[in-house]
């Protein structure tokens, strides 16, 4: 290679660089500015530390669990009880403050998951587009595709037991070819990009490249996918659970105590308004976040 195809080359990568770190300036700038984005931002944030110190925020700590005192029960809305208590005595606000910690922890397990595989996997299927690798990766991710995710999800717990752990696995194994599919149309338009070319002259390694250079250009489009699918996990979380495939019971799973409350209506319906007004709470925060996110990226 010539010195003068050489500095050109490690030119284009540097102001490839430059422009990605002004890009990410800018869409800050630009989320920020946005009314809906800054609020579900606020709501999220508000919810992930209620979750997390749950143990000092809830009033009743103890009602998260077993717990009985049948002359609180059926107590409805009050400043003592703010969501009223339960058929056990149980103080509902203080059990949906957990149950905001079940439900974060589907996300969080599942969206660690899935997002990781599914964007390697539809690297190497993109990147090595027309070799082996690419009919593997997709034919496998067609045919999970193929099944209704719910169903698909449904189908696992029933054969798993019933807990928190087998649910989110069954949502993690439904939800990575979405991904995978994403990632490999982008790569699949990236990998002729003249910065591309540019590090295949200066000898760049394959790994390098995928995770350099055509990576960092597609972080846009799965932040906002993750966004967004997060909403969807908690609902499909909760789905579950409200078929009893999920948590069990004590458990305060958001999904599990609408569903074990919903026998009380219409007579007591403080019970299933409380949980099910959090996750419409939790839903829509993430919307407004993920709407947020796809405005910025979708503005460049």
């Amino acid at each position: 290679m010539k010195a003068e195809d050489f500095q050109l080359s490690e030119e284009i990568i540097r102001k490839e660089r430059e422009m990605r770190r002004e890009s990410i300036k800018r869409a800050w700038y630009r989320f920020s500015r946005s009314k809906l984005s800054m609020t579900g931002l606020i709501i999220l944030l508000a919810i992930i530390i209620s979750a997390l110190f749950a143990e000092y925020i809830a009033p009743y700590p103890s009602h998260a669990g077993l717990y009985i005192n049948f002359r609180d029960a059926y107590q409805p809305p009050s400043l003592r009880h703010l969501m009223g208590t339960d058929m056990y005595g149980r103080d509902v606000f203080s059990r949906v403050i957990f149950g905001y910690r079940y439900a974060l922890m589907m996300v969080g397990m599942v969206l660690s998951i899935v997002v990781p595989v599914g964007t390697v996997l539809g690297l190497l299927a993109g990147y090595y587009r027309g070799r082996w690798i690419e009919h593997l990766i997709m034919r496998l991710a067609d045919i999970f595709v193929s099944v209704p995710p719910l169903v698909l999800a449904l189908s696992i717990c029933s054969i798993l037991e019933p807990n928190v752990f087998n649910a989110m696995l069954a949502v993690t194994l439904m939800w990575w070819p979405w991904y995978t599919r994403m990632v490999y149309s982008l790569a699949s338009s990236l990998r002729n990009e003249p910065y591309v070319w540019a590090a295949k002259a200066l000898g760049v390694r394959d790994i390098n490249i995928m995770f350099r250079e055509l990576l960092p250009n597609m972080l846009g489009p799965i932040l906002t996918k993750a966004t967004l699918d997060a909403s969807w996990v908690v609902l499909i979380g909760a789905a579950i659970s409200f078929l009893g495939l999920g948590a069990q019971p004590p458990t305060p799973d958001l999904g599990t105590m609408i569903s074990e409350y919903s026998a009380y209506l219409p007579q007591y319906w403080w019970m299933s308004l409380g949980p099910a007004s959090a996750l419409a709470l939790l839903i829509l925060a993430f919307n407004f976040l993920g709407d947020g996110i796809r405005d910025v990226f979708a503005g460049e």
